[in-house]
């Protein structure tokens, strides 16, 4: 059997993680499902850099019910403080980043240091601590950047698939999961429009925009599959389904104002997740598609083989534009009232 698809399940209950930026929206249902799925876990680490943020997480898990869970003052950019946290995991979960777009493009340096700096950090941080598995975030925006945002995300991914080169005999392997916009995340559309409904005037930044659609849930899952499937450097991309922004707008809002403002700097007007040239190392599996590194420390053969994979046709392309699967208003209603506000009425 190969060495990498053991076919035993990988048990987190006897298992240590750390998960940086773990007060955010991602951070918060990992922990949830977590608990839910392996109650008896050995240990779980919040590694953020907001105690105030921290404090209220740890109102939801008190130390006299949840004795495995620690919290960690600590900023990614801080490689000392980071090395010193994961003494003793087993698995990193790369989740902290800075992600606003606008503010990217204003305060270009200091994304750089969370997001490519930081990226860093957690893998030397897994290299010298005897992590046995760590999995990092990416984002639709790093396919084809065109903001710093996304260039910052790219540079990241190529970091962690690159890691597994430097291993040696460590039993570690690094993986990304690369996901399309959150709904109801901080900061995201649904939660925005929700707010801007009361005014009567919803903002559309163009007519025809498009954005692939992800809860949280589904995000945490794809993580859980990376720890347990990945043999290291590959992407993992989810098959989700698309919206169109006017759409999102009629469902929250259908007697308000559609009022046209243009597109923000450095924003797509579809977003993608694997470009034509990514296709050239792309597969499909069953649940995703799988970016395999360009210089894979194993058999990309035996890989296919092992999840009944194959090769996607050369030019291949996952755009939210020209997706096969979309979300009509209706549709869209239900997923805000199942992942953002159960009392939600159009």
């Amino acid at each position: 059997m190969n060495q990498y698809n053991t076919g035993q399940p990988f048990d987190l209950t006897n298992k240590s993680i750390l998960i940086t930026g773990g007060t955010g929206s991602f951070g918060k249902k990992f922990i949830e499902m977590v608990y839910q799925r392996y109650p008896n876990i050995k240990r779980l680490v919040v590694y953020s850099r907001d105690e105030l943020k921290q404090f209220e997480l740890a109102q939801h898990y008190p130390s006299s019910k949840y004795k495995s869970i620690r919290f960690f003052i600590g900023d990614v950019r801080d490689s000392e403080r980071l090395k010193r946290a994961c003494e003793g995991i087993d698995i990193i979960i790369h989740a902290a980043a800075l992600k606003q777009v606008p503010a990217a493009e204003y305060n270009p340096m200091e994304c750089i240091k969370t997001n490519v700096f930081g990226a860093e950090n957690v893998i030397n941080a897994a290299l010298d601590n005897g992590v046995q598995r760590v999995v990092a975030l990416s984002t639709d925006k790093a396919a084809a950047p065109i903001n710093l945002y996304g260039a910052t995300k790219l540079c990241s991914d190529k970091l962690f698939v690159a890691a597994n080169n430097m291993k040696g005999s460590r039993d570690l392997r690094f993986s990304v999961v690369r996901y399309g916009n959150v709904i109801g995340s901080r900061g995201s559309v649904v939660p925005f429009f929700l707010e801007k409904r009361k005014d009567g005037v919803l903002p559309i930044t163009h007519s025809d925009m498009t954005r692939f659609n992800i809860s949280l849930e589904e995000g945490v899952d794809m993580v859980l599959y990376a720890l347990e499937h990945a043999w290291g450097g590959e992407i993992f991309v989810p098959k989700i389904p698309s919206y169109r922004i006017t759409d999102v707008a009629t469902a929250i809002g259908p007697n308000c104002e559609q009022q046209l403002v243009g597109i923000r700097p450095g924003e797509k007007l579809h977003e993608e997740m694997i470009t034509e040239t990514d296709s050239l190392n792309t597969v499909e599996t069953d649940k995703y598609y799988v970016i395999t590194p360009s210089t894979p420390t194993w058999s990309t053969d035996d890989y296919l083989k092992a999840f009944d994979g194959r090769q996607v046709e050369m030019g291949f392309k996952y755009n939210s534009g020209t997706n096969t699967e979309w979300l009509d208003v209706e549709q869209i209603r239900e997923q805000i009232r199942e992942h953002v506000d159960p009392a939600f009425q159009a």
